[in-house]
C-alpha cells in the first residue's frame, strides 16, 4: 500500500482541485447544478481516484484508478474548453489549468508506466521450487534419516 499524500500526482490533482472549487465559485448561479457540480465532480475525481488505488492491494488495481483519474482530467479538460467559451474563465485562466492538466497527465502517465514496468517484472522472476515433500527424522545421535 502507498500513502498518497506523498506522491506529487496526488498533491498536483488536489491543488487542481482546489482552485477548480475557488473559480467555480464566481459561475452563474443557474450553474450551480450543472457546470460547477460536473467540474467540482471531476477535479475532485482525480485525486480520489489517486488515493483509492494506493489503497488497493495490488498494481492491477492501481494502475486501474490511475486510468480512472486519467479519464477524469479529460473530462475536466472539456469542463474548462466549456467554461472559456461562454466567459465563465479567462483565456488567461483556461491556459493556467490546462497546463497544470497536461503536467498532471504526464505524471499520471509515468506513474502507470512504473506501474505496469513493475509488475510486468514481478511476473517475470521464476516461482520458487516447491519444497521436498520427503519428510526427515532426527535419530538418538543428532543424525537425519529421511522417510518418503
Amino acid at each position: 500500500m502507498i500513502d498518497f499524500k506523498t506522491l506529487h500526482v496526488w498533491e498536483l490533482g488536489h491543488k487542481i482541485t482546489l482552485l477548480i472549487y475557488k473559480v467555480t465559485k464566481k459561475y452563474p448561479r443557474e450553474e450551480i447544478y450543472e457546470l460547477v457540480s460536473q467540474m467540482r465532480s471531476s477535479s475532485s475525481s482525480i485525486p480520489t481516484n489517486i488515493a483509492e488505488g494506493c489503497g488497493r492491494g495490488s498494481d492491477k488495481d492501481l494502475a486501474r484508478f490511475l486510468h480512472m483519474a486519467m479519464g477524469s482530467s479529460s473530462e475536466l479538460e472539456y469542463q474548462l474548453y466549456l467554461s472559456k467559451d461562454l466567459d465563465y474563465i479567462t483565456e488567461r485562466e483556461y491556459n493556467e489549468y490546462y497546463d497544470l492538466l497536461i503536467q498532471l497527465r504526464k505524471m499520471l502517465n509515468a506513474f502507470i508506466t512504473k506501474i505496469r514496468q513493475r509488475d510486468a517484472k514481478q511476473k517475470l522472476q521464476p516461482k520458487p521450487k516447491a519444497e521436498d515433500k520427503t519428510s526427515k527424522e532426527e535419530d538418538n545421535d543428532g543424525n537425519y534419516k529421511f522417510k518418503n
